[in-house]
């Protein structure tokens, strides 16, 4: 079972040494908020799953062995930050990750997120999305942020088991928390405030 973390002054230690860090939880959560903060504070590249390996321009799905093959030559990197949970590509993430942030608030805090993005981005494609993917929200997206704690989690969670038994996961529940978090690491990596 993967060590799970409920400190964050270790998580923040853990975080200034880590190389690549994996970000996952559910679509609004905020998982790519802090994987850009990270990025930028700690100095290494961020990916974002939905744009640098799942879509192509216009809401095109890339086909999965090519996406497979991304990944493969993502996490073969030295140094990522890596925002998307996919738990289909966890056996190939995790292996190589040195920590994990679970991102993982109530579900009207993902809900949320979802909806003030939608409208801060109506009709035009936010950066962490593949170009000419124009933000939308369907009701189907909507009932899968709805049930994400009963019908992802438990997969997350044994793939985590499975697959990164070795590899340290936080457990972040609210913004707070994040902001917790980020301003630790500050403290710790001075240079991380540049």
């Amino acid at each position: 079972m993967a060590p799970y973390l409920d400190d964050i002054d270790a998580a923040a230690t853990l975080l200034g040494k880590a190389n690549r860090i994996l970000i996952i939880g559910c679509s609004g959560s905020g998982k790519s908020t802090i994987a850009q903060a990270l990025a930028r504070m700690l100095h290494i590249s961020y990916v974002s799953m939905d744009r640098d390996v799942f879509w192509l321009p216009g809401w095109q799905q890339r086909p999965r062995a090519e996406a497979l093959g991304i990944v493969e030559r993502i996490v073969a990197q030295a140094q990522w930050i890596m925002d998307g949970t996919s738990p289909g590509t966890l056996p190939l993430r995790l292996p190589r990750t040195d920590l994990v942030l679970w991102i993982r608030p109530p579900r009207r805090v993902s809900l949320y997120g979802v909806i003030t993005r939608w409208l801060r981005h109506r009709g035009s494609t936010r950066p962490e999305m593949a170009e000419d993917c124009p933000e939308r929200l369907t009701g189907d997206f909507l009932r899968y942020i709805w049930n994400f704690e009963k019908t992802e989690s438990p997969e997350i969670e044994q793939k985590l088991a499975d697959y990164g038994a070795d590899v340290p996961v936080l457990v972040v529940r609210s913004h707070a928390q994040t902001q917790r978090l980020l301003h630790r690491l500050r403290q710790l990596v001075p240079a991380a405030g540049t």
